[in-house]
Parts: structure tokens; sequence; C-alpha cells
């Protein structure tokens, strides 16, 4: 099973990326919102990519579908397990970033996700009906850039809640000083959040009601 591949791109095709790995090419499906982010890369440079490893008994050639970062490899798994979506359909499907794909199910935006390619009215309600709930973290990604990190002092009774959210919003590309920000925010609203699932989504709903309320 692969699960990560570090080489060198060799070909770009429409929907695929053959990758150069010590003198093996790996022909990797990229979904089009990863394709996007690598049409500056020219071909000759190095490409690290997230693989998610597609074979079963009825398809015993591998499929390796690829994304930029880990985060985007479990959102893919999680649209997956929606019913009548398998791998290559989804890999298809995802037109947009996985944080507009996740804020569209959270907020049960089915016309949105209509718009994906091969989405009808049916599956986008089964999607918004499996994953809905299921997706603050990746709502609150940022898939543009992020900033340098600098240092974060934990303290009082929630510290390690508290440090270990501020963590998850840095690996979706928040600063340090915006996630250390929202998670106190999210803390002064809700003081009694136990988990750090529930610290998520509780800065999840904050973001949601300062947009709203805009």
């Amino acid at each position: 099973m692969i699960s990560y591949l570090h080489g060198t791109l060799k070909r770009k095709l429409l929907d695929r990326v053959v990758v150069d790995v010590a003198g093996v090419g790996y022909e990797v499906f990229l979904p089009e919102f990863v394709m996007r982010t690598m049409e500056d890369l020219p071909e000759g440079e190095p490409i690290e990519l997230d693989i998610y490893y597609h074979v079963t008994d009825r398809q015993l050639k591998p499929i390796l579908i690829g994304f930029n970062n880990s985060h985007e490899r479990r959102f893919f798994e999680k649209f997956i397990s929606v019913e009548d979506i398998g791998p290559q359909k989804a890999a298809r499907a995802l037109n947009m970033s996985v944080s507009t794909i996740a804020r569209a199910i959270e907020h049960e935006d089915v016309a949105l996700l209509r718009k994906m390619p091969g989405i009808g009215d049916r599956t986008a309600k089964k999607m918004v009906a499996t994953l809905r709930g299921k997706l603050a973290e990746e709502a609150l990604l940022r898939d543009d850039g992020y900033a340098p990190l600098g240092p974060v002092h934990p303290s009082g009774p929630s510290s390690e809640v508290r440090a270990d959210s501020i963590d998850i919003l840095i690996s979706l590309k928040h600063s340090r000083a915006d996630a250390a920000s929202k998670v106190d925010a999210a803390l002064k609203r809700k003081p009694e959040v136990e988990t750090v699932d529930d610290l998520i989504l509780e800065i999840y709903r904050g973001e949601q009601a300062g947009v709203n309320g805009r």
C-alpha cells in the first residue's frame, strides 16, 4: 500500500500526473482542485503527494489518488463513505476546495453541491445526511497559504484541550496567533467544553455566527 510519494514531476496530463520516484513512474489521479495547484509547477520539479490507494477484488489494478496534504486525503476518505460515491467518482467530483465543500455540507447547501460533476440532487442530499456535523474541522481549513508560527503559552484548566485545538487550527493553515484567538474566544463563550472535538465545533459555530451577523 502506498500512502505518500515524494519524487519528481515527470508528466502532467488532463486529470493525472506521473511522478518519478527513484526511477519508477507512478501514475496518480488528481481531483480538479488539486490539479489546479499544479498549474505553475513545471515538469522536472520536485513534488510531494499524500496518496489514497484503492484496490478491490473487482478492481485489481491499484488506483492512486493524490492530495496536497493529509487533511485533504482524510476529507476524501469521509467523502467516499457516502452511498454511491466511490473513489473514482469522488475524484472526478471534487472541483471545489475542501473547505468550500465542507461548508456547503454543513449548511445543507444542496444547490452548491449539485455543481460538482456527477453529483445530482439525490446524491447531494445523501452527502448532507451522511456528513453534516462531521466536517467542522474541514470547514475551518484555510486552503490558501498560512502565516509563520509563533510561541504559545497554554494556561488555565483547559490548557491541554486548548493547546491541542490550537495545533489543529495551525495544521489547517491558520496562524498561531489567529488560532489562539479563536480558541480563547470559543472557550469564553463555552467554558464547559471538555473535548477537542467539541471545542473545534464551537469555534466553527462562532465563525458562522460572525459571518451571518455581518
